[in-house]
């Protein structure tokens, strides 16, 4: 295999690491998206990071997890503790791996190497690059039906009441087809295209959100008819049985962004900004986009009778056609907002890592545009006991483990030491056995199985026995982000921590000044 040369690492004042202005761009684990991001380019501002969280966390499939919550019974205190309580869980971890791509100014997949080898990696990496295109399918499948209600509003009943293809109106496909063909036109233009459409979009997606709040508040009476809503789970047996479960489906909503938000926060011009951005935009946004689902929600049971926790759907009873289109564009703008930055950047990276000679960024965002219409999305958002308890709870408790290793790794065993020339080499420190470290595929293993082993679904509710797949396991499944988090996490340890007396020295270059 053809070789290149790695440069030393630079450490810089801040303790930033670089491999110099000028990285390889080229080589069998290289190429210009996984190189280092040098210092000088570093730039991504508190407010770009902020805004960054506005955009991925004002979106439909985020206002669905509240209004999924309400739909199964839950009031809106129980939905509003729910959330904000998995946001905060969920956000530890997420700052964990964040500091690594802000100090070494790599992707997600080059950070999996330390602990998984230069060719293990790809296990983490296309683990979440998989996860990442069935949202990617999700967000343009809402996209895409706000189109064709958009379209249906202005050209009549000819559009909406298309002839049926595949259980649809043919029109639906196309405007799920033409929403996936416009996302594609933005991620071809790549990263600096991304941010600077999240920084401009996002704030209108917050206002617009806050308009469709006072409208439902104005025509619901105020509050006091919303808020009135009695939980049909009471506080006892009923809600504390679905509360373990909707909770790991909260915090696995953002598992992914754990993971590989050092995909972002390589661009960031300090950690104190990625930090700050980060403590300012998750919390307060998710917080923002549930209060918003949660009260339009209970507001469409009052107005119309019934809980509407589709937002496309409950757009489509509006009376006013430029209302409906307003709020069907805004709709579009927040789902192109979130999906280009969350669920395209990270595969294109994994993509990329997987094949660096022949798959670059835009390749990356292709490939995941393919394998989003592939999962067939449209039966993901069928039913809220599918999207909450199966398709989240069952990712969640895989990349929980995923997450586990690297926070294990980067914190306690390497105490965020890593040789950054040494993560694009072949017989490195990071090559372990033949490129793959076996104690971290243990860990991933031994975590997801007994995370998610225990998969159950209700019956008539799912795919799985409801006795669970491995039923021993299934009391672990409603815990099943912790219990991968954890296991993870302290089998790694339990493996590497007796032999890190003979990992071989950082080499003298990794300690050079500017």
């Amino acid at each position: 295999m053809t070789s290149v040369d790695i440069p030393a690492q630079v450490v810089h004042d801040d303790g930033r690491v670089d491999l110099g202005e000028t990285p390889p761009q080229q080589g069998p684990y290289v190429n210009p998206e996984l190189a280092p991001v040098p210092v000088s380019k570093r730039t991504w501002t508190t407010y770009n990071y902020a805004a960054l969280w506005m955009g991925m966390a004002h979106n439909i499939p985020s206002y669905l997890l509240a209004s999924g919550l309400i739909a199964l019974g839950m009031d809106w205190v129980q939905a509003f503790l729910t959330i904000t309580l998995g946001n905060l869980i969920v956000l530890v971890p997420m700052l964990l791996n964040s500091h690594a791509g802000t100090k070494y100014g790599i992707p997600f997949p080059v950070f999996a190497r330390a602990f998984y080898g230069v060719r293990g990696a790809n296990l983490a990496a296309l683990l979440r690059a998989f996860i990442a295109c069935g949202w990617f399918g999700i967000q343009t499948w809402v996209g895409g039906e706000a189109v064709y209600v958009i379209v249906g509003k202005l050209v009549g009943g000819g559009w909406v009441n298309a002839a049926p293809l595949g259980g649809k109106p043919w029109t639906v496909w196309l405007s799920f087809g033409i929403f996936w063909l416009f996302q594609m036109a933005i991620i071809w233009r790549g990263i600096d295209a991304i941010r600077r459409f999240e920084n401009w979009a996002a704030p209108l997606v917050t206002i617009a959100f806050a308009a469709l709040l006072v409208w439902v508040l104005i025509r619901a009476g105020g509050f006091g008819p919303i808020l009135s809503q009695p939980s049909k789970l009471g506080w006892g047996l009923g809600f504390w049985t679905i509360f373990p479960p909707a909770l790991m489906g909260m915090i696995a909503f953002w598992a992914t962004l754990s993971l590989n938000m050092p995909d972002f926060t390589r661009f960031g011009a300090s950690q104190r900004k990625q930090l700050i951005g980060q403590l300012l935009g998750l919390p307060t946004t998710m917080s923002f986009i549930s209060i918003v689902s949660i009260i339009v929600t209970s507001g469409s049971v009052v107005i119309y009778g019934k809980a509407l926790w589709d937002p496309v759907e409950l757009a489509s009873n509006f009376s006013n056609p430029v209302l409906v289109i307003l709020g069907l564009l805004v709709a579009v703008l927040a789902t192109v907002s979130a999906n280009v930055a969350a669920n395209v950047v990270s595969p294109s990276y994994d993509f990329s890592n997987a094949l660096p000679r022949w798959v670059n960024f835009r390749t990356g965002g292709l490939l995941t545009g393919v394998i989003g219409i592939l999962i067939q999305p449209w039966q993901l958002l069928a039913d809220p006991h599918i999207y909450i308890f199966g398709w989240l709870g069952l990712y969640g408790g895989v990349l929980a483990a995923v997450a586990g290793v690297l926070v294990a790794g980067y914190w306690l065993r390497d105490k965020t030491v890593l040789s950054l020339p040494e993560l694009y080499r072949r017989d490195s420190r990071y090559w372990f056995f033949h490129g793959w470290n076996l104690n971290a595929i243990i860990a991933t293993v031994i975590g997801a199985v007994l995370a998610v082993g225990g998969v159950y679904s209700a019956p008539g509710q799912g795919p799985f026995p409801a006795g669970g797949l491995i039923p021993f396991l299934k009391p672990l499944y409603d815990y099943s982000w912790a219990v991968g988090l954890v296991a993870a996490f302290l089998v790694y340890l339990l493996l590497t921590l007796p032999r890190q007396g003979q990992r071989r020295p950082l080499p003298v270059a990794a300690a050079a000044d500017d």
